[in-house]
């Protein structure tokens, strides 16, 4: 067995008596629990990513709209409940921003991945994404949303996420050594994927048949319990929890 790797150290420094709520990111969307069946939480990979990492959540309510202009006066927000983080115009061309009044520390080398909520969609306005150096830099950031439609009210309502985190190694990109080669060049991969994909291929046509095996069924679950064929995986996640912020 491998070493146990050592624990990260994720800090959230408050600098107020009222800072914004922080929270393991849920595995569970309502667009996905809506769709047929709840077909959508079989898939491993949105689940997973939807809780790999914390949420930061508003108490508060509001709704705004942008104009089309480039100034921050083109924003207009209309408070519902007043709660933190509030939103704010301040860049222009259509970002909202939110001050996240929090000092974040992680240890050394170790960047903070930050953005929006992943796999849920919101009309009318999309999250930036940014990587914050925060095993140094003393200073907060924002979080932006940029809007995607003109004159389209774009609501958050309270106990929603308006920002999302995880940390991430700041060398993972430099460590990584991209290359492209044919499937041939490994036969015991191209085999495998080869009878992944016929499997596949026979079972998505049995379930156009009336009393398949495919229909009875209903999904194929290998990767999800981590072996397809003869291929498996030791350390296969089919759930993440995030632990809580401790206060200390």
């Amino acid at each position: 067995m491998p070493d146990e790797a050592p624990p990260l150290r994720l800090t959230a420094h408050t600098l107020n008596d009222a800072p914004p709520r922080l929270r393991p990111a849920p595995t569970r969307r309502d667009w996905m629990d809506a769709t047929p069946e709840g077909f959508a939480n079989r898939c491993l990979p949105l689940t997973i990513a939807n809780a790999h990492g914390w949420e930061v959540v508003t108490d508060g309510g509001f709704e705004a709209v942008w104009n089309g202009g480039p100034d921050p006066a083109d924003i207009a927000i209309r408070i519902e409940r007043v709660g933190r983080p509030a939103p704010v115009s301040h860049f222009g061309a259509g970002v909202l921003t939110f001050h996240i009044d929090l000092l974040f520390r992680t240890d050394p080398g170790i960047s903070l991945w930050v953005s929006g909520p992943t796999n849920l969609p919101k009309d009318g306005i999309a999250p930036l994404t940014g990587l914050v150096e925060t095993d140094w830099s003393p200073a907060t950031f924002t979080m932006n949303w940029r809007f995607t439609r003109s004159r389209h009210p774009v609501r958050f309502a309270p106990g929603e996420p308006v920002c999302f985190l995880f940390p991430i190694p700041r060398d993972l990109i430099a460590r990584v050594e991209p290359i492209t080669r044919p499937i041939a060049a490994e036969p015991e991969l191209e085999a495998a994927y080869r009878g992944w994909s016929e499997s596949r291929s026979a079972f998505n046509a049995g379930l156009k048949q009336p009393n398949s095996a495919a229909r009875a069924e209903g999904w194929q679950r290998g990767y999800h319990r981590g072996r397809i064929g003869e291929v498996a995986s030791d350390d296969h996640l089919t759930r993440i929890r995030p632990r809580d912020f401790e206060a200390g």
